[in-house]
């Protein structure tokens, strides 16, 4: 029998509370609703008018569904974060219908109505998958507080999922990965292409050697696009087995494999509204670069054993260390995958190209890694500064973090990075000679002129000569009024 509460059948809304404000959104019900997709399947308009009524102005988008059928047509359609939907329905009932859904890949949190609380009941809709249960009759606010709960709880889920992720995908601690460091004319150009396209949905290639802030710069493209507030997973690529990448990606269903004794979503839905990084794209394998190809085309991806498609809203952000171009001449990277990703291409310089940065850099590394050690910061003299900027930096950043790191262990910077000639070596030129009655500003003044003369004017060359930054040269010049 059905519960009076139903409504009439005549679309007229039930009476199901005195609220009165169906037009009114809050914050009470929590930042996410407002961006949440619900569905709402029930044959009764009276409740489905209820129901538009009471989400409609708080959420982004609200479909209803007559019937089964309907839901599924717009399930495969659509993505919707939760589905609230009726239990006694003609023909299947909505434990029946969820159970089936989930069979073939249901992607969404399931909110269940019904006017019968009995045991039998609650054991099969948690059996189905149902995450909540709302009793009839309720108020609005009730079924508000049920979502919330529902989009918190996947919130939390997607978040630790991807911390996880990060966890194993990376033993190094990562500094400064959401930002660019340096005043090179390399950095200041990537900073200014980053702020032109990160508004755009263009997808991004980043190429450049291991440890030379390739992730970084994916951060910031995220980080200046409106969909800052929505995920960032970073994949590297290379680091998950190839048996394992495409559920990892895409997810996978109950029973898809040996082993998966529950669904899971793959990493594409936790990024869901956000940006995904596919780092070390250059490793996927031919048959991962097909179907990766075709997700990124239709928007839409396959779960391993799932018979439906499951759509996403992303923003892709790839990056290799790989020449790309002599890949797809080999045979060992898809051609038209490479032209689909490589729309807007940054190059990051290795460290050894971008002049002082090197120094502004192992400040900044110092200052963090000595707290976190708990030890003093290790001076850096003019023999040290003139070291790392003439040294070759084959590990990039990620070296030159590892080194600070040694030193701080240590208490002193090793030999090699020790340039003793910074001193001394250009002592014995005439025009630098130290006069007795000369004030150490006016040596200092003139022995950085002269060595802005012998460079012609360069002053990140004279800098690295000098074993300083190129701020200090700027700084003096300016104090001395020379341009």
């Amino acid at each position: 029998m059905r519960s009076t509460v139903m409504g009439a059948s005549d679309g007229t809304a039930p009476t199901v509370g005195n609220d009165t404000a169906f037009n009114a959104p809050g914050p009470e019900f929590g930042p996410w609703l407002e961006k949440a997709s619900i569905l709402i399947v029930d044959d009764e308009p009276g409740m489905r008018n209820f129901l538009v009524r009471t989400l409609g102005p708080r959420a982004k988008r609200v479909e209803e569904a007559a019937d089964c059928e309907q839901a599924t047509a717009l399930l495969d359609q659509h993505h919707f974060d939760v589905v609230i939907l009726d239990n006694i329905m003609p023909g299947k009932s909505g434990v029946e219908w969820l159970t089936e859904q989930r069979e073939i890949g249901f992607f969404s949190d399931a909110i269940l109505m019904t006017a019968y609380a009995d045991l039998d009941t609650a054991i099969k809709a948690l059996r189905a998958g149902a995450v909540d249960f709302v009793l009839k009759p309720f108020r609005s606010n009730q079924i508000l507080n049920a979502v919330a709960r529902c989009l918190d709880r996947m919130r939390l889920r997607r978040e630790n999922h991807v911390l996880r992720h990060e966890l194993r995908a990376t033993s190094d601690h990562v500094l400064l990965r959401d930002k660019l460091i340096g005043y090179s004319p390399q950095i200041q150009e990537i900073r200014e292409t980053i702020a032109r396209v990160a508004p755009l949905p263009t997808s991004i290639l980043i190429s450049g050697q291991s440890g030379t802030g390739k992730e970084v710069t994916a951060r910031s493209l995220h980080a200046l696009s409106d969909r800052a507030q929505k995920p960032f997973v970073p994949i590297n690529c290379a680091a998950i087995p190839s048996e394992m990448i495409e559920a990892e990606l895409f997810g996978h269903v109950k029973g898809a494999f040996t082993g998966a004794q529950t669904a899971r979503d793959g990493l594409f839905m936790h990024a869901q509204g956000g940006t995904l990084f596919l780092d070390e794209v250059g490793e996927l394998s031919l048959a991962t670069q097909s179907k990766l190809l075709r997700a990124i085309e239709s928007r839409r991806i396959r779960p391993v054993g799932s018979e439906r498609e499951a759509p996403v809203d992303l923003r892709f952000i790839f990056a290799t260390n790989a020449d790309l171009e002599a890949e797809v001449e080999a045979g060992r990277f898809r051609a038209d995958l490479f032209y689909r990703i490589n729309v807007m291409h940054i190059e990051m310089p290795p460290l050894r190209e971008r002049g002082d940065d090197v120094l502004e850099l192992a400040e900044l590394f110092m200052a963090k890694l000595s707290k976190q050690l708990g030890v003093r910061q290790v001076a850096m003299d003019s023999a040290v500064r003139a070291g790392l900027t003439r040294y070759d930096w084959p590990g990039n950043v990620r070296e030159l973090r590892n080194l600070i790191e040694r030193t701080l262990i240590l208490g002193r910077f090793p030999n090699e990075f020790r340039d003793e000639t910074a001193d001394h070596g250009d002592h014995g030129d005439q025009d630098t000679a130290v006069e007795s009655d000369e004030t150490l500003d006016e040596m200092e003044r003139r022995h950085i002129l002269a060595m802005l003369h012998k460079t012609g004017g360069n002053r990140n060359e004279a800098a690295r000569r000098l074993g300083v930054s190129r701020k200090t040269i700027d700084r003096k010049c300016a104090s001395w009024e020379q341009e």
